[in-house]
């Protein structure tokens, strides 16, 4: 039986990488800075409560294959997982430490898909106007839920295909992906935290 932790997470600034500021930007303004920082707040309470209840698990750590939100297939995963820890990163700081104590990080996500997710984030946070913002978003929201869909299949696929026998996969995934839909029933999902009470933070 191959076996999946399923670790729904909710973003903070660093793992958004370039978009961090882009994204900032156009959540202060729709919730407000005062709603902005209330949501980091929550971010870092939750993330110490995903560190303590992933680690308390009795896992063989040699066996274990960590999958990761955003981080795409290219060759240099622990590259780009050790800078963006360094930056201060809870998600990928506890990554690397998953790896230290044996585990494997997997490239995840298709580089396409992902530079596609990213162009209308640039555009919306870039608009000179609101016009132009409300338009891009548009065009965002018109798109979004194929990216997402073609995003969580890509993911799917990947994990079915590395994970093997007698292996535990560990992913950490955003609220707002269902990837448990498109695993095959050979792999057993576990879900490491119940998803739904974060939903609000992650949107924001």
């Amino acid at each position: 039986m191959r076996r999946l932790i399923y670790v729904p997470i909710i973003h903070s600034m660093v793992d958004m990488g370039s978009r961090a500021e882009a994204l900032k930007q156009e959540s202060i303004r729709q919730f407000g800075a005062e709603g902005w920082a209330a949501s980091r707040r929550i971010i870092d309470e939750a993330w110490e409560g995903i560190r303590t209840r992933l680690l308390a698990l009795p896992l063989p750590w040699e066996r274990v294959r960590v999958y990761q939100d955003g981080l795409p297939v290219s060759g240099m995963e622990l590259e780009i997982a050790r800078e963006v820890a360094s930056q201060g990163s809870k998600n990928y700081q506890l990554t690397a430490e998953l790896v230290r104590r044996g585990a494997r990080l997997m490239g995840t996500e298709s580089p396409e898909l992902l530079r596609r997710e990213y162009a209308h984030i640039r555009l919306i946070a870039e608009a000179g106007t609101e016009a132009e913002r409300e338009e891009a978003r548009r065009g965002y929201a018109a798109e979004s839920a194929a990216i997402l869909g073609a995003r969580d299949g890509f993911i799917a696929r990947r994990i079915a295909e590395t994970l093997e026998e007698g292996e535990v996969g560990v992913l950490f995934l955003g609220m707002m992906h269902e990837v448990d839909r498109l695993l095959p029933d050979t792999i057993q999902v576990e879900f490491l935290i119940d998803r739904l009470p974060l939903r609000e933070a992650e949107e924001r």
